[in-house]
């Protein structure tokens, strides 16, 4: 895994790891006039293949476009020979980020294999790699860019965060990068300018792989180091204090002569288990006291150690005490006193406006009365009838709450009713991707085999129910009847309820198809908030290849397997024909 992770980052030094300050304290003065050489030249020599060749890359500055459709906004970062750009993609009129480094530059081969490799990682939990490329002497890496999101030095900085939230980030942060080395990837540069937290409470990891090669940084023990990064973001995020002794990111470090002692130690009222976790995630070279328990050495272990952890309630909220208002109080319309009255009136209740007096007040008192009688007969009247209505409509449609319209092969169940129909077994099925971004295509065989307990579940998204066109048209799976039969009828059986999820039919050609689905027959669609899906053709169509396309997802929280987030999965499907 060591191997798979550093070939992953794909930097060509192994001595670079976190020893650049080092390398650079000790460079000399003609070094240190040229800041690239000082991080480059003591690590690395370029092979003569990527040396500098004579055309300069273009002078880059707000205004300048990439690609034809990438406009510079504004450099956030120039360091280490590249630069960061908050920048628009004017095709699909979204804000994005981009690095950009020559692509003379000796980094540039490891960013371009870095960045591709995380793209194909596809977790929503990692700020997405749109494209990489090299173009006009620039190697340019596209990512998302989220404006809701906060950075955690921010959030740290401010206040720490109380234990429920630390909670959150640390098993958030943890089953991500347990995910990522599962795949070979590492980060290596996981600092809390690395984490976001969106406007949901989700939080998200940019920089994957491509943040140490960017700057050169690889280690031979890479889920060791990213465990540690982990733990010292909980440790901060605990006590607003840096667990080493200098100062980074906007926090204090440790005093020298101190050690690294427990977050209670450093600050009173720290929850005590994740005071333990944390110094189980940083213990490095014996600086963990004797009495925590096995270290964790992988954000695998410390995942788990997050799971084992009783669980941490969210605080309750705050109730604003209940305040009289000066009319309660008895202030509207106070009488002033003079001044040989000021001390008596003060310590009295201001007098209430005296009532409507003799017949006038009665008769107004009568006519408010039968208004509100009125009112209150001409209200229950109309529930009564409303509520009669649904009866009525419930009586005559059924209990379902869901909405069919049908599409090439109809809409109601009339085709279906008038004939015997038969279960079509399901011989095959392959996830239907034609945007890309496949989900769990090695799950699809669990939508048909008759468990309720298995399923093949979507990721987790941040916008919903309906998906975003700029992110993503839908998700689905084809089915293989085995042979052309007639299909009248589809049940689909999901695992999360809510608003809304939407599903619709299409016939296809062939399995694997990658035709989008505007080029297939469309079947029929459904948009529930129920946990089935039950879908007839007004007239059977034969078809030997069945698409099940979602279009829309409802939220639910964070389970054992996906953070919150709009998300749906499919448990199992049933086809119905001749």
């Amino acid at each position: 895994m060591a191997e798979r992770s550093t070939a992953a980052v794909g930097v060509a030094n192994e001595g670079g790891d976190k020893q650049l300050a080092a390398d650079a304290d000790s460079a000399t003065a003609d070094e240190a006039t040229d800041p690239s050489e000082e991080q480059d030249t003591p690590q690395q020599t370029i092979p003569e293949e990527t040396a500098p060749t004579k055309s300069e890359p273009p002078e880059l500055h707000s205004g300048h476009k990439l690609a034809g459709r990438y406009r510079l906004e504004e450099c956030l970062t120039r360091a280490d020979g590249f630069s960061s750009w908050r920048a628009v993609d004017e095709k699909l009129r979204r804000a994005v980020g981009i690095h950009i480094l020559p692509a003379a530059n000796g980094r540039a081969r490891s960013v371009l294999a870095a960045a591709r490799s995380a793209a194909l990682l596809g977790d929503p939990r990692f700020v997405q790699v749109l494209d990489a490329v090299e173009e006009d002497d620039l190697v340019y890496v596209i990512h998302e860019w989220l404006p809701d999101a906060t950075e955690l030095t921010t959030l740290i900085t401010a206040d720490p965060l109380e234990p429920h939230e630390a909670y959150q980030m640390v098993t958030q942060i943890s089953q991500a990068m347990a995910a990522a080395h599962r795949e070979g990837l590492a980060h290596l540069s996981l600092g809390p300018d690395a984490v976001l937290r969106t406007e949901a409470g989700q939080y998200r990891i940019r920089g994957l792989a491509v943040a140490a090669a960017l700057r050169g940084i690889s280690s031979e023990r890479p889920q060791r180091e990213d465990t540690e990064a982990i733990g010292a973001l909980l440790y901060a995020s605990l006590t607003q204090r840096w667990p080493y002794p200098r100062d980074e990111h906007g926090l204090t470090g440790l005093p020298k002569d101190v050690g690294l002692v427990s977050p209670d130690q450093v600050r009173a009222g720290v929850h005590r288990g994740l005071a333990e976790l944390a110094m189980r995630a940083l213990v490095n070279d014996g600086a963990t006291a004797s009495r925590e328990p096995e270290p964790c050495a992988t954000p695998e272990e410390l995942a788990r150690a997050v799971t084992a952890l009783p669980k941490i309630r969210p605080p309750e909220p705050s109730i604003t005490p209940y305040s009289h208002t000066t009319y309660q109080q008895g202030s509207y319309r106070q009488n002033q006193p003079g001044p040989a009255s000021a001390g008596a009136a003060s310590a009295l209740p201001a007098t209430p406006p005296p009532a409507l007096p003799g017949r006038t007040g009665k008769a107004l008192k009568w006519s408010v009365s039968a208004l509100l009688l009125v009112a209150l007969g001409l209200g229950s009247w109309q529930l009564a009838e409303t509520l009669m209505d649904h009866e009525n409509q419930a009586k005559s449609q059924g209990t379902s709450t869901t909405h069919t319209t049908g599409g090439d092969g109809g809409s109601d169940n009339g085709g279906a009713n008038q004939m015997t129909l038969t279960p079509l077994p399901v011989q095959g099925a392959v996830e239907y991707a034609p945007y890309g971004g496949a989900q769990h295509p090695e799950d699809v065989g669990a939508t048909y085999d008759d468990k309720t307990s298995t399923y093949w579940r979507t990721n987790s998204f941040t916008d919903g129910p309906d998906f975003a066109p700029s992110v993503k048209k839908g998700v689905g799976i084809a089915y293989d009847l085995g042979a052309a039969k007639k299909l009248a009828q589809a049940s689909i059986d999901l695992y999360y309820g809510g608003n809304h999820t939407t599903v619709t039919l299409y016939a296809a050609d062939a399995l694997n198809t990658t035709a989008e689905p505007s080029r297939l027959k469309k079947l029929a669609t459904l948009t529930t908030d129920g946990k089935a899906a039950k879908l007839s053709l007004k007239t059977p169509v034969e078809t030997r290849y069945v698409v099940v396309w979602l279009t829309a997802l409802p939220y639910s929280q964070a389970d054992g397997y996906s953070r919150a987030g709009y998300k749906q999965a499919i448990t199992n499907v049933r086809f119905e024909g001749q």
